[in-house]
């Protein structure tokens, strides 16, 4: 074995450690952020990062412009979308575990210009994503009160932020863990009670059934505008879920943890978007005041706690929300300070964003991040409603552009590894390829291009189509000039990485002996497959 410790200048606080195993011709580089976050953790953490401010607060837009039924549909469209993507995901990031993840990857994978433009695009969503949920803070806070200022509400918890993502990323961790089992007792209790009040045990003592899906326009409110401007609310609201990814370079036995979030996470998370979207569906009205203006937003959850037939618990609800908003936020940051230090070990942005403090953070990728996150004072000045649906548009539009891109780094990632006889390596294995990441590149592209008709309808909007499109001609244009500056090529399959960075050595890794002695499912008792089904959606 033969071990090679190599460092850039001092301005750059990054080191890497590359070690060569020349029985099994493995490589493996690791960064020095530190892996603390256990396989419990990073479960919930991508969570946190989904239920937050998008299925909470963005369901009220959504039902207001689309409908119940333009709701549900293009909810669990794109829920679809996100599995297929997080099976493509899980499998190259379980194989390569690093900071920056598909970021990464779609340097590596496809071309170095393409993997640049990606990364601060994503960087920006959740710098941006971060902006939006203090708005968000701002629009909860108003269901008590007016009178106060909403930018120093966002500015406290600003700091907050902040001095969370600094600590450890241990403490970050546990932190997200119990806040975000907070926001799934509140989705359980949220789903029996809205039961309850459909089914009557509500204010008015009625059964209200499907009613809301037959006043005035509804079940598809707007016609093909509504239906389509519901897609981007839902990508804003599904977006994070691919982030957990980013956690890889400071996850535990990534290629065994990483696995198990991607395929229960997303059953879970599924499971409370489509079931929490049709009970507000069924019970509120798409016409219920203060739904979404420019103002404010009310959040459907609190609506149904209302109709409960409870004030308390209408304020209780809204101040889960607050938290759980809080814990979106957190992560956003997380995930987009981790994106920044990315970008500095692949010499994509300056040096000196990859330092890390005696913790191993990297503090100067977070106060740059939530530099961004000043965009949540401008609420003062435009509304904050009005500025949260511009923020959500544009997050949207990002995350969509980033679950193309992963389909396409998937493609050519699995096409290489079969070119290179390397399939037996890969400790996870997307069964949906090759149609499913072809499926999820095509459908978020023709997805993207159609969702903007509202901004056209019934009158041109230029600041709506700006918040819908911009990031298209931003992405091209990035591309184009690194191509043209750094010379960048397009990788060849045959000439494509699958080395460096590796976390197992491959067949004689621990992933391979964990899997070898794990019985089939089918070779299990009663109890013992009770178990495993029950470990499967909750653990």
């Amino acid at each position: 074995m033969a071990a090679i410790t190599a460092k850039s200048d001092n301005n750059h606080d990054v080191e890497k450690t590359v070690v060569y195993e020349a029985q099994n011709e493995s490589v493996i580089v690791a960064d020095k952020l530190a892996r603390k976050l256990s396989a419990r953790q990073v479960q919930m953490i991508a969570i946190a990062g989904t239920i937050g401010t998008g299925l909470f607060l963005g369901t009220g837009k959504s039902l207001s412009t689309g409908g119940p039924a333009s709701m549900l549909i293009c909810y669990a469209i794109v829920g679809a979308i996100i599995f297929v993507t997080m099976l493509s995901l899980g499998e190259m990031a379980a194989f390569i575990p690093i900071a920056g993840s598909f970021c990464t990857f779609a340097g590596r994978f496809v071309d170095d210009s393409f993997g640049f433009a990606l990364t601060w695009n994503y960087w920006f969503n959740d710098a941006v994503a971060t902006a939006a949920d203090l708005v968000a803070l701002q629009i909860l806070l108003q269901y008590w009160s007016d009178n106060f200022p909403g930018w120093a509400f966002s500015l406290i918890f600003l700091f907050v932020l902040i001095a969370l993502n600094i600590v450890t990323v241990r403490a970050y961790g546990e932190m997200e863990y119990w806040l975000s089992l907070l926001k799934v007792a509140t989705i359980c209790i949220f789903i029996i009670l809205g039961i309850a009040v459909n089914c009557g045990g509500n204010v008015d003592k009625e059964y209200i059934g499907g009613r809301n899906w037959h006043i005035g326009d509804a079940p598809f409110v707007g016609g093909i505008g509504g239906f389509a401007s519901v897609f981007v609310t839902a990508a804003f609201a599904y977006g994070g879920t691919e982030s957990i990814a980013v956690t890889a370079g400071e996850t535990k036995d990534p290629a065994v943890t990483l696995p198990k979030v991607v395929r229960n996470v997303f059953w879970r998370i599924l499971i409370f978007y489509i079931l929490g979207v049709l009970i507000i569906g069924l019970n509120v009205p798409y016409t219920y005041p203060n739904l979404a203006n420019k103002d404010t937003h009310t959040s459907p959850f609190t609506i149904v706690f209302q109709q409960a037939g409870s004030k308390v618990a209408g304020s209780f609800i809204n101040a889960v929300i607050m938290t759980s908003v809080i814990s979106a936020g957190n992560h956003a940051l997380f995930a987009g300070a981790r994106l920044m230090y990315a970008l500095a070990v692949d010499r994509h942005a300056p040096a000196f964003l990859g330092k890390l403090n005696r913790r191993r953070v990297p503090w100067v990728a977070v106060l740059v991040t939530s530099a961004i996150s000043g965009l949540c004072f401008g609420a003062s000045y435009i509304g904050a409603g009005q500025l949260w649906t511009w923020l959500q548009n544009i997050v949207g539009v990002s995350n969509q552009i980033s679950w193309m891109s992963i389909g396409f780094a998937s493609y050519r990632f699995r096409t290489a590894v079969r070119r290179q006889n390397m399939e037996h390596l890969l400790p996870f294995k997307n069964w949906t390829y090759p149609w499913g990441p072809l499926g999820c590149i095509f459908l978020n592209g023709f997805i993207i291009l159609v969702q903007g008709w509202s901004s056209f309808s019934p009158k041109f909007s230029p600041v709506d189509f700006v918040s819908l499109y911009i990031q298209i001609p931003v992405m091209i244009v990035m591309i184009a000039v690194w191509k043209l500056v750094k010379r960048t090529k397009f990788v060849k399959l045959e000439e494509m990485d699958l080395v460096t960075d590796r976390y197992d050595g491959g067949v004689e890794g621990p992933v391979a002996e964990e899997l070898r002695q794990k019985k089939r499912f089918k070779d299990l008792t009663i109890s013992e497959k009770a178990k495993a089904v029950g470990m499967w959606l909750f653990l």
